[in-house]
């Protein structure tokens, strides 16, 4: 389990009704592969052994015997194997048959699970065959050749990694109160389900959405192998079903009705499942009086560890299909905190500073839909465009377009002489660019906006960034501060693809190029062609590359080492590996040493899965020190 990642695989192999050596054959030849691909625990369709539709040939002894002799052979077969396997077949326990899954490996018997609950209605006849797990007495019991101690108690799988997993078969899951729930508080990183579900119109989308809702619910894996392909068709029919799912996601789902076998693979972050566990107050009350029986596995040989899982290098961005919908809902979300804050005060009016950068864009449009949600005229949107040493005739005039089309008032200000005037009076040489420079230019801005609110009885609205909070990347006491943060929640690639969102629903052609133009405070004197010379992301990096640190540093708590693991993945055709750790020595830094100013951020509200209010999802002392996370960096 190298970085939390577990290697899981569901397996739909070809079936013959009640031809165990060919069935066996195919599962062999599944194992051989799982194992060279470095699957650490597969899992088979309900009774793959002799196939799920043997009705009643389940009563003959001869096929009950080969089938315990199936067990043998793939017990010989899997003696040099890491790989666990779990597989589907009927078992007699004391003078009852039972549907059963059969934990194997390294040539030992793990474990035999009995299924919980027959179904017997409709097409299901389960109980004209078979008792169920609630029948049986704890007994040892002799099977393939070894003594089996098998009981109705909640088992727990404990690999040599420490990775915990439960079985639960078929119908099992469709139970009110399914064997998984207590599996899952017990412990168990990862469910697996053998299973045998026939095809019905709309089945199968209940059957996804079922799965996904118990891997949500029980915050774990949960890996799905359903019997397909040579399973009789006398009266039903097997699409043959494998799908692997993490906290509620679909990660893998191989083709239904599909003539071949079917392997599906794919890492879970478990390390992650634990994290959510560990977070969610609910989760942890519910463990409290669960239990299962712990049985650990053999020892395994470790292995070269690679990340095969897909990393989505943008994963503030929704990947829902709808995306119109996950546009709107993070406005609307943006809209109604304002919208409230504005109804409480009974305040007419706001004020922004607008500079024609990505952040005060979203600000106002934000403040435009809560003012025109509120019936309020919006000429009561004071936009300030505050030019000063830096300003470039591209932003300014971007500004001034944006907000002619809004139709919210407009004031330009200009800062140069206030700051030329306090330049002297502090005795600071203005051919001196450095942080003073820098810091009294936006403290000057801030000045202006919070003195221009005073005087029209409104409030300012504050345009500083997730990212931007984050990396500390504003000056204390200037765009740091205001009345209310309307962007606090959102990180700066969500802000550039708000924008694109809405440049599309008002066909306009300036807010498509303030998303083209570069990052900037503009503090720096323009170049000799009067483009922008300071560009953030020269500065402090890319911002792709620090949302996705922000993600899983304070979403999942990962380490910098995990996290650098998972870039390499995600921006492999992007960028290099010293440069993903350049800036993740440098996110890191900037972090811990920034938190004083995130320790008295303006209230704003919480947008997404992050949030960096001190009153909320980030509580940290200021003076913390950074020193195990750059050690750990400099380690890569």
């Amino acid at each position: 389990m190298k970085y939390g990642f577990v290697k899981v695989a569901a397996a739909v192999p070809a079936v013959k009704v009640a031809d165990v050596d060919y069935n066996v054959q195919q599962i062999e030849s599944i194992i051989a592969q799982a194992e060279g691909r470095g699957v650490e625990v597969i899992v088979f369709p309900e009774l793959c052994i002799t196939g799920y539709t043997c009705q009643d040939l389940f009563k003959e002894q001869l096929l009950l015997d080969r089938a315990e002799g199936a067990i043998i052979t793939l017990l010989d077969f899997t003696r040099k194997l890491n790989i666990i396997s779990i597989v589907g077949l009927p078992v007699i326990i004391n003078g009852l048959l039972y549907n059963c899954a059969a934990v194997i490996q390294g040539g030992q018997i793990l474990g035999v699970i009995p299924k919980t609950y027959l179904p017997n209605y409709a097409e299901f006849y389960e109980k004209r065959w078979f008792a169920s797990a609630q029948d049986l007495n704890p007994s040892n019991f002799y099977f393939a050749g070894t003594s089996v101690s098998v009981s109705a108690e909640p088992k727990l799988f404990v690999t040599s990694s420490g990775m915990k997993f439960g079985v639960e078969i078929c119908e099992d899951v469709w139970a009110p109160i399914p064997p998984s729930n207590n599996l899952a508080l017990s412990g168990a990183d990862i469910i697996f389900n053998l299973s045998a579900s026939n095809e019905l119109i709309g089945k199968h989308a209940y059957l996804k959405s079922l799965l996904a809702q118990q891997s949500a619910r029980t915050i774990s894996g949960y890996v799905y192998a359903s019997s397909g392909f040579g399973e009789s068709t006398q009266d039903l029919v097997y699409g043959g079903n494998a799908m692997i799912f993490e906290n509620g996601h679909l990660l893998a789902e191989g083709d239904r009705f599909c003539f071949s076998p079917q392997i599906q693979q794919y890492q879970i972050d478990v390390e992650k499942l634990r994290v959510e566990r560990r977070q969610n107050t609910t989760f942890i009350n519910a463990q409290r009086h669960s239990h299962a029986l712990e049985i650990a596995c053999k020892p395994v040989q470790e292995r070269d560890f690679e990340l095969q899982r897909a990393i989505d290098p943008h994963p503030f961005i929704p990947k829902n299909e709808d995306m119109h919908s996950a546009c709107e809902e993070i406005l609307n979300i943006q809209v109604a905190g304002l919208a409230k804050r504005l109804y409480h005060i009974n305040a007419q009016k706001a004020v922004i500073g607008i500079s024609g950068g990505l952040d005060s864009t979203l600000a106002l449009l934000v403040t435009v839909k809560a003012f025109d949600k509120l019936d309020l005229d919006r000429k009561g949107i004071i936009g300030i465009t505050m030019p000063g040493f830096g300003t470039t005739d591209r932003t300014h005039n971007n500004a001034v377009k944006l907000m002619q089309t809004l139709g919210v008032t407009i004031r330009e200000i200009s800062i140069a002489k206030a700051v030329i005037q306090h330049f002297e009076d502090i005795g600071h040489d203005m051919k001196k660019h450095d942080i003073t420079y820098e810091n009294s230019q936006a403290r000057e801005r801030t000045q202006i906006l919070m003195d221009v609110a005073n005087q029209e009885n409104a409030i300012v609205v504050g345009t500083g960034d997730l990212s931007e909070l984050a990396l500390g990347w504003a000056t204390y006491n200037g765009d740091h501060m205001s009345m209310y943060g309307v962007n606090a929640g959102v990180p700066k690639t969500l802000i550039r693809y708000l924008v694109t969102y809405v440049s599309g629903e008002m066909a306009t052609e300036t807010l498509l190029d303030i998303v083209d133009t570069p990052i900037s405070p503009e503090l720096i004197p323009a170049d000799e062609l009067g483009n922008i010379k300071q560009k953030t992301e020269d500065l402090v990096g890319p911002y792709e590359l620090h949302d996705f640190f922000i993600y899983y540093f304070l979403r999942y708590g990962f380490s910098p080492k995990k996290i650098f693991l998972m870039a390499q993945k995600a921006f492999a055709d992007t960028y290099d590996d010293a440069t993903i750790k350049k800036w993740l020595v440098t996110f890191c830094r900037r972090f811990f040493n920034q938190q004083f100013k995130r320790s008295c951020l303006p209230d704003g509200p919480k947008v997404g899965s992050v949030s960096l209010s001190p009153r909320g999802d980030w509580r940290m002392p200021s003076d913390a020190s950074s020193a195990l996370w750059l050690k750990e960096c400099e380690s890569l």
